[in-house]
């Protein structure tokens, strides 16, 4: 029989044990996390802001961007604080709501990233009728759709995994509450409903994968059709960012969670766990933004009306105090 014990809460094994490596590692992931958070609001100001951004691919871009705020905020801030404090305890209702938030985000991202697919397989296969299919209407219910569905898959996943005891150590072996740890302690009377949770996402991860490559695979089809350099090059120039981003994402999460498990892992699993949770919302706007001319005069003009702004109230404020 398993040997099931009452306990309160998990223990976080951590990056190390030595406190000095613990202390260093919260301030670089804290670095990383920062710049995350000023990217990712910078595209989602852009985006919201600016007129010439309104379209549908800075609408699902924007919301890209939040999803990858949320998700980064979700594990990094903690690991964060555990390894500047060295306490590395969270209660089952905190680990819960872990679990919840990064397997809706993470779906929620799928979703999006499909979405983004969708979008560039209408604007480069379909041009005449894109602005009648991508219309507003359109837009909102694909956004609400991929937001739900994340949610949906979060709560039954999350009910799933903490409807009944845990079985064993309560020490998990990573920086936070991730899926194959506590699938190593959940009790055997209940993996069947876990596994059809997990049986769940990965379905729906099948599917949006699916869809993302038949996408591509008609735009690469018709990119290819067009007669002049010039014209391919900026049709790519719209897809490649999105792939890129799709390719990390899948990529660090298969790297991660689909690479064969070990009893204790090492700090190199560790390692990479922190990286698949702050490496793709780092890099998203920058994969966006570097070859992306619309985002950097957008940027240009944001900060020139910025400074329109601080000179008039300079000004202003100088013939006030004249008087």
């Amino acid at each position: 029989m398993a040997n099931v014990t009452a306990i309160t809460g998990f223990f976080f094994m951590g990056i190390s044990d030595v406190q000095e490596l613990q202390t260093l590692c919260g301030v670089f992931f804290l670095l990383m996390y920062m710049a995350a958070l000023a990217s990712n609001l910078i595209i989602i100001t852009l985006s919201t802001l600016d007129l010439q951004l309104q379209t549908p691919m800075y609408f699902f871009l924007k919301n890209l961007s939040l999803l990858d705020v949320s998700f980064v905020s979700v594990t990094i801030p903690n690991l964060v604080g555990n390894s500047l404090t060295h306490s590395n305890f969270i209660s089952i209702p905190g680990c819960a709501v872990q679990v919840f938030l990064l397997s809706s985000f993470s779906a929620g991202e799928v979703f999006i990233l499909t979405a983004m697919s969708y979008d560039r397989y209408e604007a480069i296969c379909s041009p005449l009728h894109y602005d009648a299919i991508m219309n507003g209407s359109t837009l909102v219910l694909m956004e609400g759709v991929s937001w739900a569905t994340g949610v949906l898959f979060g709560a039954i996943y999350t009910a799933g995994k903490f409807s009944g005891p845990f079985c064993g150590s309560n020490v998990i072996p990573q920086f936070f509450c991730d899926i194959p740890s506590l699938l190593r302690i959940s009790c055997s009377e209940r993996l069947m409903l876990i596994y059809t949770g997990l049986g769940i996402g990965i379905y729906l991860g099948m599917y949006c994968f699916t869809c993302v490559v038949i996408s591509y695979f008609y735009i690469f089809s018709t990119v290819l059709k067009i007669p002049t350099n010039k014209g391919q090059s900026k049709a790519f120039a719209t897809c490649i960012p999105h792939l890129t981003v799709f390719t990390v994402f899948i990529a660090t999460a298969c790297f991660v969670y689909l690479k064969p498990p070990s009893i204790v892992p090492s700090i190199t699993d560790r390692l990479f766990a922190v990286l698949y949770s702050v490496l793709p919302p780092t890099l998203n706007p920058l994969i966006y933004s570097l070859r992306n001319n619309d985002v950097k005069c957008a940027l240009r003009r944001l900060q020139q009306n910025l400074c329109a702004r601080y000179s008039l109230h300079l000004i202003l404020q100088r013939k006030f105090c004249g008087f």
